[in-house]
């Protein structure tokens, strides 16, 4: 991790700043299983605050077992919808599990793929978009150089950090990432860390 922030602060000076203004990189990672994808479903589209409580009610519901497969297709969408999920994050909490099971989505794979051919090993499950897969790159499988550019909370960092009038584009952000290589995803981290920052002052 020293060896990211030492390249970061050496090439992005904005970036330099931000890396003082939010102190060490604690990035926490969480593991490559079934249940970090579930969680991420869960959480699309949610405030963190919202997104913690449908969880918690979904770990209550399943008990010791946990976040797994046969726990959570023991569940009907109806009860997963009483926990304050939509109807298309039960349906797809379920196909994510049936995908786990037979073997379509191989999370012992995972690990030993290139970025590319991990993400596109979880974008063929159901539910699993870009974004959500790029986040378990990051927090799951630890890659140093993702950049997820679309997610809003990145494009409004980089708005505000940068001073532009506009969000930037897909494309603008992956030329403002280029200093960054290849430690995109530890930029990242500080990107959203600003968000927390602003809300703060």
């Amino acid at each position: 991790m020293k060896q990211a922030v030492t390249h970061l602060r050496s090439n992005d000076r904005r970036m330099a700043a931000l890396i003082d203004a939010v102190g060490p990189c604690r990035l926490r990672y969480s593991p490559p299983t079934y249940e970090t994808v579930a969680r991420s479903i869960v959480s699309q589209q949610l405030s963190s605050k919202a997104a913690s409580t449908i969880y918690g009610r979904l770990l209550d519901a399943l008990g010791p077992d946990g976040v797994t497969p046969p726990a959570v297709l023991a569940l009907s969408q109806d009860q997963l919808r009483s926990f304050g999920l939509s109807a298309a994050k039960s349906k797809y909490l379920h196909a994510l599990a049936h995908s786990s099971l037979d073997g379509t989505l191989d999370f012992e794979l995972l690990p030993k793929l290139s970025d590319d051919d991990a993400l596109a090993h979880l974008c063929q499950a159901k539910g699993v978009g870009v974004w959500t897969a790029q986040m378990f790159l990051i927090f799951a499988l630890r890659r140093r150089d993702i950049l997820p550019t679309g997610d809003a909370g990145i494009r409004g960092a980089i708005k505000t950090l940068y001073r532009l009038k506009e969000h930037p584009t897909p494309e603008e952000m992956t030329r403002r990432a280029r200093p960054w290589r290849p430690f995109a995803s530890i930029a990242c981290w500080y990107l959203w860390r600003s968000l927390d920052l602003k809300e703060r002052v």
